[in-house]
């Protein structure tokens, strides 16, 4: 079957297209990927008017690609920027009114569980104990656990983005700002990592995300040319001397720096100093970089939703489709696709 992933983030739409079954590997299609930095146009709560309308045509545009791509199915769903939105409701309801999609928002926590069972998939069951991060526009993203349903899944308010605009007057930072943002980071952090490690330390740490590859790039990790099955890796010391780098460099010239998107060039920092606490408040030296993430891990719930023996659609034309839980282990619900 055709599968079209809709992920509203806050910095970007990308609609990610794969041909999958279950038990097989999702074979990408065709990726699109619309920068509306959706978290910028929230304003004392509100998603303005502006970002609104601008996601109504980004959605509207996913759903022509996707049909015209022959989808048979349709997940879209939306991450921080609309789930801290406080006329989230209102906003969903025009985008499903106009456009026909009917946009789920995730929780932090389900969004954490999702992105572990993509990382568990990728890894295997001899990754035993793992631990997955995941840093976003406007969360971070943390869970751990033995099984594919993480035992915790948590997500805090440190998304790269979010920290930028709340903490950051200048460009580049001064170094009083970097300096408070990293104490109040690690203050926030820390319980988390307790949390976390209460069952133990990981076999495995890995990370997801662009902010976290970007990292890697800059600390010598293959480039993404070279392929997803590539291992990649980030040390404690590489991002302690990253960090200190780029802390000093503006927006405008780390976007020249070779891994760093110019989009998202101007969270490096913030996106850097909350990986440094997660990496040490959980003592981890070395961290391994997953190329799958969110996405995947929404692409794997469908497909465990459909019965080995049956094709994805029941005799009525409806179709499963997914509503994640916390506990990693999506509850189908009934739907139609109006692609």
């Amino acid at each position: 079957m055709r599968l079209g992933v809709l992920d509203v983030g806050s910095n970007t739409v990308h609609l990610l297209v794969v041909d999958a079954h279950r038990g097989a590997h999702p074979t990408a299609q065709s990726s699109t990927k619309t920068s509306l930095r959706l978290a910028e146009h929230v304003s004392e709560g509100l998603l303005e008017r502006k970002g609104a309308d601008a996601l109504v045509s980004a959605v509207a545009e996913a759903r022509r690609e996707a049909r015209a791509l022959a989808c048979d199915d349709l997940l879209a769903f939306a991450t921080s920027a609309v789930r801290d939105a406080t006329n989230s409701d209102a906003v969903l309801a025009r985008v499903r009114d106009e456009t026909g999609v009917d946009l789920q928002v995730l929780t932090g926590p389900d969004e954490a569980a999702l992105t572990f069972l993509a990382v568990r998939r990728w890894f295997g069951w001899s990754a035993g104990r793992l631990l997955s991060l995941d840093i976003g526009g406007g969360s971070l993203e943390m869970a751990v656990g033995r099984d594919e349903a993480p035992d915790v899944a948590l997500s805090l308010p440190l998304g790269a983005g979010r920290l930028t605009r709340d903490w950051f007057a200048s460009d580049p930072p001064e170094r009083k700002e970097t300096r408070v943002l990293a104490e109040y980071v690690h203050d926030t952090v820390a319980p988390a990592a307790a949390a976390l490690l209460e069952g133990g330390p990981p076999d495995r740490a890995v990370v997801t995300s662009k902010t976290f590859r970007s990292l890697a790039r800059l600390t010598g990790a293959a480039p993404r040319s070279a392929g997803p099955r590539v291992r990649r890796r980030l040390t404690a010391a590489g991002l302690r001397q990253v960090v200190a780098f780029i802390s000093r460099m503006s927006s405008t010239d780390l976007a020249e720096l070779e891994g760093v998107s110019a989009s998202r060039a101007h969270q490096l920092v913030a996106g850097a100093i909350v990986a440094r606490a997660a990496m040490d408040t959980l003592g981890l030296e070395e961290v391994e970089v997953c190329p799958w993430a969110l996405r995947e891990g929404v692409i794997l719930g469908r497909l465990d939703q459909v019965p080995l023996d049956h094709g994805p659609f029941a005799a009525d034309g409806t179709y499963a489709t997914v509503r994640p839980t916390a506990t990693g282990r999506p509850a189908p619900a009934t739907a139609r696709w109006n692609g």
